[in-house]
């Protein structure tokens, strides 16, 4: 089986095998647009090239075993670098604030052909890249929560004083999972508040409904994420949910530092590979907006950064997820700059 290098596309490769203008020994790799694209092509050309099958097949597996996943748009976009691949229907856009070391990446997904490449569906995702982030200053996340504000009103939409639910996924007792509860903990909630006294009570005149959960996992409560969250909403009928979740990075600079903000709601588990029920405006019937930021990274990539390649990863290590050391830290210390974000715009009349 040879390398996985650097190439061209499988469906170029087997365009210009099917005319005889390739022969395998000549090519050290294929890209895999998709398990979908790779179907599609093995079936149609299995009858002819059966001795090249089994050997592309068997390197399709590898580079799936190989896949390090990620819940950011921005490292999907970024897998496609260096190759010939062009992303339709994707388009991204970068600002850079020089002076506060504050990085946004705008990813607009807009077709559906975009959403097959990327792996993501159609919708904006706003990257925000901070590498003091890290760091406990508080100026300087304050600064960060003041920024995250100015993008959770543009993904809004213009929508004003909605009753939001902020829903906080994750496990409590898992530290790099324990974002989403800890999150909601430090919120300013209103809605028994308003409903009691009438917003003249919380001091500003235009101040949201909000409502906070933090609904646990499965193995805690024996119920879906979703099953609890969409009783909730059926109770209260919000007009917007946003869930806060810790995600999966691919790069290790990232975690702790990035924070993603997404129209597109968000499906719990994705990035370690443990898929929950999607939570979505089709599936809940409002906006959903997700708020994650990477705590863990897959073992795998770090390998990958260190060696150029995965094949000589013991197998123990597959599937294995690492975070910082200080991650208690810095869970209390995001959680704290997230909450103040929402405060800024839901709870304080900044609008």
């Amino acid at each position: 089986m040879p390398g996985i290098y650097d190439i061209v596309s499988l469906k170029s490769w087997f365009l210009k095998a099917r005319h005889g203008g390739f022969s395998w020994k000549h090519t050290d790799i294929i890209v895999i647009e998709s398990m979908t694209s790779v179907n599609t092509y093995f079936h149609f050309f299995r009858g002819k090239y059966t001795e090249i099958y089994h050997d592309i097949w068997k390197g399709a597996d590898d580079m799936e075993r190989m896949r390090v996943r990620t819940d950011l748009a921005l490292e999907a976009k970024e897998s496609f670098s260096g190759s010939d691949v062009e992303v339709h229907g994707v388009v991204v856009e970068e600002e850079y604030d020089k002076e506060q070391n504050i990085r946004l990446t705008r990813v607009r997904i807009e077709s559906e052909r975009g959403a097959r490449e990327m792996g993501k569906p159609i919708g904006t995702y706003l990257t925000l890249e901070a590498p003091g982030m890290a760091s406990p200053d508080e100026d300087y996340h304050r600064e960060i929560s003041e920024k995250l504000a100015e993008y959770l009103k543009e993904l809004m939409g213009g929508q004003k004083n909605p009753s939001v639910l902020v829903v906080g996924l994750g496990n409590r007792d898992v530290t790099p999972d324990a974002l989403g509860p800890k999150m909601v903990s430090n919120l300013l909630i209103t809605r028994h508040l308003i409903r009691e006294y009438g917003r003249e009570a919380m001091g500003v005149g235009d101040c949201c409904e909000i409502s906070g959960l933090a609904p646990g996992v499965m193995a805690q409560t024996g119920m879906e994420t979703s099953e609890i969250i969409k009783g909730v909403v059926q109770e209260t009928s919000p007009d917007l949910l946003i869930v806060i979740d810790a995600l999966a990075a691919r790069s290790t600079r990232r975690l702790c530092r990035t924070i993603q903000l997404t129209d597109t709601g968000i499906q719990p588990g994705s990035g370690v590979g443990n898929h929950r029920a999607a939570l979505t405006k089709e599936t809940l019937g409002i906006p959903v907006i997700a708020i994650g930021v990477p705590t863990v990274v897959e073992a795998a990539a770090i390998i990958y950064d260190a060696q150029g390649n995965c094949e000589q990863m013991p197998p123990h290590l597959n599937g294995m997820f690492v975070t910082p050391k200080n991650i208690d830290e810095l869970i209390k210390q995001l959680s704290f700059t997230l909450s103040e974000a929402l405060n800024m715009v839901f709870a304080h009349g900044e609008r």
